[in-house]
């Protein structure tokens, strides 16, 4: 038996997010004495299965050909399927991004298993069994799953619901490569074109920082503060629902239940009064900061710092005293 764990990569470098779950992968196969085993897919990657080592893998699996240069469902989730009857991993730990929110429900669909999603803690119980913590009904309850029934037990993670950890220099993995039993011919789709928005802003479920507009920002081009500040903090830029659907920001940018969950270090709300849906996309951020003009604005009720007053004198008073301190005219 095995834990495994999907490497979600982008443009040859390794997700936070998979380092954060294989982290804690390594932690669980301790405790249970299995093995911890990476999965790797894509093309001109096998450079990154050192790094894999040392982020505690033992055995990474490799699959590294040109057909796999695009993130493509189909062929991604025949691919972990297969790999997943192979193995006979005891758990199977993914990213819950918007890769992995995508890949996980058909994985588990071709495993015939259940999956639990979101996950922000786990751990194995005294009776030995797998327990998931994970946000519900629009994080109002935290609720705890046991892992029973058919394995692998397959769980998405949230990111940055574990530390990123400490690399051990040196450490190394056994690589072997990940042949697969089928052609592209056999799937019910392929992947023609991939299209892509440049945005030149940090990714949002990557960053230490965000800094995010609502409907208090009035107007798409009163986000141009929000960029100057986030420029200034090495920030992303987020936005709430009421924001995207004013036609202030893209979709892209949306933080909430229907958009991206993030878990930066520092979340940073302008101008948003904080409406459950956004809550639920941003509440696990390590320290919420606050701006809005509204005493009784609900996102007050979660914040760790607030500041009552107009974003619009607010916020450019933030920009000029990091330029004050950093010396920048």
């Amino acid at each position: 038996m095995s834990i495994l764990v999907f490497i979600e990569q982008h443009g040859g470098s390794i997700k936070r997010a998979s380092l954060e779950i294989l982290g804690k992968g390594r932690e669980l196969a301790d405790k249970v004495g299995q093995k911890l085993v990476a999965v790797l897919i894509g093309q001109g990657v096998a450079g990154l299965t050192d790094a894999l080592g040392e982020y505690g893998a033992d055995i990474v699996h490799l699959a590294d050909e040109g057909r796999f240069k695009e993130y493509s469902t189909a062929l991604y989730a025949r691919v972990l399927a297969e790999l997943a009857r192979q193995e006979q991993p005891s758990l199977f730990l993914l990213g819950a991004t918007a890769l992995g929110k995508d890949l996980a429900p058909r994985v588990a669909a071709r495993l015939g298993v259940a999956l639990a999603s979101d996950a922000t803690g786990l751990e194995i119980n005294p009776a030995g069994q797998l327990e998931v913590r994970r946000p519900m009904y629009a994080g109002k309850i935290l609720a705890t799953l046991e892992g029973r029934g058919a394995l692998p037990q397959l769980v998405s993670v949230r990111p940055r619901a574990f530390p990123l950890p400490t690399p051990a220099a040196g450490r190394r993995a056994e690589v072997k490569s990940l042949t697969t039993t089928f052609e592209e011919k056999d799937l019910r789709q392929t992947l023609k074109e991939v299209l892509r928005s440049v945005q030149g802003m940090v990714d949002l479920t990557e960053a230490d920082i965000i800094v995010s507009g609502g409907h208090g920002i009035k107007a798409a081009e009163n986000f141009a503060l929000l960029e100057e500040l986030a420029g200034l903090l090495g920030a992303a830029v987020g936005a709430s629902r009421a924001a995207v659907d004013a036609g202030f920001a893209p979709y892209s940018r949306q933080v909430g239940q229907t958009g991206k969950v993030v878990s930066p270090m520092v979340y940073i709300a302008c101008g948003i009064s904080g409406a459950m849906q956004h809550l639920a996309g941003m509440s696990s951020s390590k320290f919420i900061v606050a701006i809005n003009k509204d005493p009784d604005a609900p996102i007050f009720k979660v914040a760790d710092f607030g500041i009552v007053g107009d974003l619009f004198k607010v916020v450019p008073a933030l920009i000029q005293e990091i330029k004050k301190e950093r010396g920048i005219a």
